[in-house]
């Protein structure tokens, strides 16, 4: 994969959450001017490489949606015509490492940032889980177990 490619999905992806937020009116108060533009350089960069890619605008819709949830199929399929494209014009590709990396510098003078797939948020999270069985987690990297676990027998026993 071309370097940057996978983050760039991520900030597109972002950007039109916040640009489809922007729209209904839920837009978050003060915006840093630096991160917006850095990130509108990524988009441009983007959409003029892509126009009407089929995975650009699944993302769009995803993006819109009243979950603004990013499917893994429409990342991946966004991932692979970015780097398409990238692979065919190192120009591009340049120029959206260098976005990247605006972004991300902009992101770390600002006191958040995230690398690969992490996860940043500059402000308030809510996370809740109803309901008997429920989990609610930003991200889970291992096992879970809801309700009691199964005793553990004392050293030296055996297990049935």
């Amino acid at each position: 994969m071309v370097p940057g490619v996978e983050i760039a999905v991520g900030y597109v992806f972002a950007w039109a959450v916040r640009k489809a937020r922007l729209v209904a009116g839920r837009a978050d108060g003060e915006v840093d001017r630096v991160l917006e533009t850095g990130m509108d350089r990524v988009h441009d960069l983007v959409t003029t490489k892509l126009g009407q890619d089929p995975a650009l605008t699944k993302a769009v819709a995803e993006a819109g949606a009243e979950t603004a949830v990013l499917s893994a199929n429409t990342r991946q399929w966004l991932a692979l015509s970015l780097n398409d494209r990238a692979e065919q014009d190192p120009q591009f590709a340049a120029a959206l490492l260098a976005a990247v990396q605006a972004v991300q510098n902009a992101e770390r003078s600002a006191g958040v940032s995230a690398s690969g797939d992490g996860i940043a948020v500059g402000g308030p999270v809510t996370i809740n889980a109803t309901g008997a069985g429920s989990v609610a987690a930003m991200r889970i990297d291992g096992p879970v177990t809801v309700g009691v676990p199964a005793p553990t027998p004392p050293p030296g026993k055996a297990q049935d």
